[in-house]
């Protein structure tokens, strides 16, 4: 199963890559055109880099649709004025509200003629509710009714077949236990990391879906921000190196068998790699599902790019358009599931390599 999940992942990571990198030759193509061509640029014309940068970062308002978005809180804490709360929709339009006002996504303190004040901005304490938090509090209540929801049917009904709820997260709690954790940290200590898994899966899975979903309360690229894999990888670091057994602590400082002058080559390369562990799984989570919103819309906005050339064209163009990026959503669909098994997998694999007992001890008990 691990086998058959591994080739289907390698083979959308190499088909993605190349549709990224014609992405990225699109992108480039429009902004060298924008910039040095002949024509002077239009005060409407369309910028596909500033619609997929505004999508794929976060933000202090969740957008519907136009010109329409739903204003965020925006809570600030300085040692000048105290704590501030106030909507996000006091700071459109680059507006100065409370001695602050929004560059670039990022909020900034400004003096009484308007300019940056540096000083004071980099003593601010920036705890606003942007769209990425607001769609993960959204992710933390889904979870939470689906699993009650579950937990109460099964209290009711006891013993009887799935229904419901049950019926969808059933299969998948026990693909976690028995494929991914039971497999990779073994029968014996599983249980005690299962909650841990079954809680990540379920994050990182749930957040893809709502990720592909381009309205409120979806649209959010929560798994596609690097902080949040960071966190997530930090995690599960400190699971690993807490629960390590002197067995792993060996292998790593110095290994058994080898020569002593070995170890000052061979140990620092195990030290390193103890630390990139947690990095592969946050630049795999975070480069895969950026990867995906960015080749999704940039096929989508090839559309208004040649519409902009002739209308006729964007007709045209549109077709095969709608249709790659109707193709690129259900391919979403399958990675969104497969980023988080492969997050989970290689969490397991690094909880049970840490709690791993030597072969000799084994066979003694």
């Amino acid at each position: 199963m691990n086998d058959i999940f591994s080739a289907m992942t390698n083979k959308i990571n190499i088909y993605k890559r190349f549709l990224l990198l014609f992405s990225v030759f699109v992108s480039f193509s429009v902004f060298a055109q924008t910039e040095n061509g002949a024509e002077a640029p239009k005060p409407a014309k369309f910028n596909a880099g500033e619609l997929i940068i505004d999508h794929i970062t976060d933000s202090h308002e969740w957008h519907i649709a136009g010109h329409l978005a739903v204003p965020l809180p925006v809570i600030l804490y300085s040692q000048d004025k105290g704590l501030s709360v106030f909507a996000s929709s006091h700071l459109e339009g680059g507006e100065v509200y409370n001695g602050y006002k929004l560059n670039k996504n990022e909020i900034v303190a400004v003096n009484a003629d308007g300019t940056t004040d540096e000083v004071a901005t980099s003593k601010l304490w920036d705890i606003s509710i942007t769209k990425n938090v607001a769609s993960m509090f959204v992710s933390i209540v889904l979870m939470l009714w689906m699993f009650i929801s579950a937990a109460k049917a099964y209290s009711r009904n006891p013993g009887k077949a799935p229904k419901g709820m049950q019926s969808l997260l059933e299969p998948l709690i026990i693909f976690v236990r028995d494929d991914i954790a039971k497999s990779a940290i073994g029968e014996k200590k599983y249980k005690k990391y299962l909650p841990f898994l079954l809680t990540v899966f379920f994050f990182i899975w749930i957040n893809n879906m709502l990720g592909l979903i381009p309205f409120i309360p979806g649209g959010a690229n929560l798994t596609g921000n690097i902080a949040v894999g960071m966190t997530l990888a930090i995690i599960v670091f400190l699971i690993t190196i807490f629960s390590a057994n002197w067995n792993y602590w060996r292998h790593i400082l110095a290994m058994p068998g080898v020569p002593f002058g070995v170890l000052f080559i061979l140990t620092p390369i195990e030290i390193f790699g103890m630390f990139l562990k947690p990095m592969v799984l946050m630049i795999r989570l975070f480069a895969n599902m950026l990867a995906g919103h960015i080749i999704a819309l940039s096929f989508f906005c090839l559309i208004f790019i040649f519409a902009e050339m002739n209308t006729g064209l964007g007709y045209g163009v549109a077709v095969f358009s709608v249709a790659f990026t109707i193709f690129m959503g259900m391919l979403e669909l399958l990675v969104a599931f497969l980023q988080a098994y492969v997050f989970t997998l290689l969490a397991a694999m690094y909880f049970g390599s840490a709690i791993e007992e030597h072969h000799h001890e084994e066979a003694h008990h």
